[in-house]
């Protein structure tokens, strides 16, 4: 069992019960799914983009990204339907799990001058998205085989009703959120 999985069920479980009233271990908010995404407009012109980006996000995530493509056309972009333009993964188990915590752990810690994360990213119902300028900051990237800094998006979904209840649960799981 993983480090971070083990923290939910010993401390943020009796915490978040404590600070809600919920009455049932179930009521308590917990991580649903990891969703990673790359919008890759370039391969468009570019086709071998998809292939680096694909490398970069298999080795972020530890499993096959699945490619996106554009559902309607967009003469002014030289975009038709079809055409593959992003790549994601969706991360569940023990998967999301690590990379959570290495995410909040090392990821963000590498980011030059942080300041804490916005605590406004959340959807209204408890689920959290945050983007990331450069995949350079993962420690499976290396930084001499990078063709293009491309950056990704990261959507923390949770079981959370409400996005105070998602702020505490992430909160509890060690996300540095910034001063408001």
């Amino acid at each position: 069992m993983s480090r971070l999985k083990e923290k939910y069920l010993k401390e943020t479980i009796p915490e978040l019960m404590n600070k809600f009233g919920y009455k049932n271990v179930m009521q308590v908010p917990k991580l649903d799914k990891i969703v990673l995404n790359i919008g890759l407009g370039e391969a468009i012109q570019n086709p071998k983009a998809l292939e680096a980006a694909e490398g970069d996000l298999a080795a972020i995530s530890g499993q096959h990204p699945v490619i996106t493509r554009a559902r309607k056309s967009i003469a002014s972009f030289k975009l038709r339907a079809g055409m593959p333009i992003g790549m994601a993964v969706t991360l569940r188990g023990w998967r999301m799990y690590e990379f959570y915590d290495k995410l909040v752990n090392v990821v963000l810690a590498r980011i030059r001058d942080f300041q804490g994360i916005s605590r406004d990213s959340f959807d209204g119902e408890g689920n959290y998205t945050l983007g990331i300028r450069e995949q350079i900051g993962f420690p499976e990237i290396d930084y001499d085989k990078v063709d293009k800094l491309r950056g990704l998006q990261v959507t923390v979904v949770t079981t959370a009703a409400t996005d105070e209840e998602g702020r505490s649960l992430l909160e509890s799981l060690g996300m540095p959120f910034g001063r408001s």
